[in-house]
């Protein structure tokens, strides 16, 4: 059991100031897998998709994006390098074309950039359904991150998802082993309540 890794840490969108971290987690033995968006790989610039344009004015800076070098010296380090899409869309609103196209694509492109497989997703935004699960599989992923997932499925993983905002006690709560069950509670009522 002691050998056992009791945490995994994941990073979206491979910002290039998560750095420094990335050297602490290595440096502990931590296990640690950065999600890149392949077009953000391409073109290293502040990661600024519709939905984050306001929270992001005036932090471009930290918002940054690792390209390929970047990218390939971590992996080299032993950063697991997954997929997180070729630009972050909304997974569940596409045609099956375009879904096949981000997950495919991608997955392709870290493949050859990287020279080395890459096994995982993080679906964007959290966001995956039936069939946004079973292209995943299609598309040859060993497995997929998500948030608000719900029972065993490895095209489902669980994470707990951390954000600056969160102050100490949030964080705490967060990281409790009684947060998933409430999570769950908490999707169960405002189902009931539709």
């Amino acid at each position: 059991m002691a050998d056992r890794p009791v945490l995994h840490v994941t990073f979206d969108d491979a910002y290039r100031n998560v750095g420094s971290v990335l050297d602490e987690l290595t440096a502990l033995r931590v296990p640690v897998t950065v999600f890149a968006c392949s077009a953000f790989a391409d073109d290293p610039r502040p990661f600024v998709v519709p939905e984050l344009v306001d929270r992001v004015r005036g932090f471009e800076d930290e918002v940054l994006t690792m390209g390929w070098d970047e990218l390939r010296e971590r992996a080299s380090m032993g950063v697991e390098i997954g997929s997180h899409t070729v630009s972050h869309p909304h997974l569940t609103r596409l045609e099956d074309s375009e879904l096949t196209r981000e997950l495919a694509s991608s997955k392709e492109r870290l493949e050859d950039e990287l020279g080395r497989p890459c096994r995982f997703l993080a679906y964007p935004y959290g966001e995956h359904d039936e069939r946004v699960r079973a292209a995943t599989r299609a598309a040859g992923y060993e497995g997929a991150f998500a948030l608000n997932a719900k029972g065993v499925d490895t095209f489902a993983v669980p994470r707990v998802d951390l954000y600056r905002s969160d102050g100490s006690v949030r964080v705490g709560l967060k990281t409790s082993a009684v947060y998933r069950p409430l999570q769950s509670f908490k999707g169960a009522l405002s189902r009931s309540r539709s």
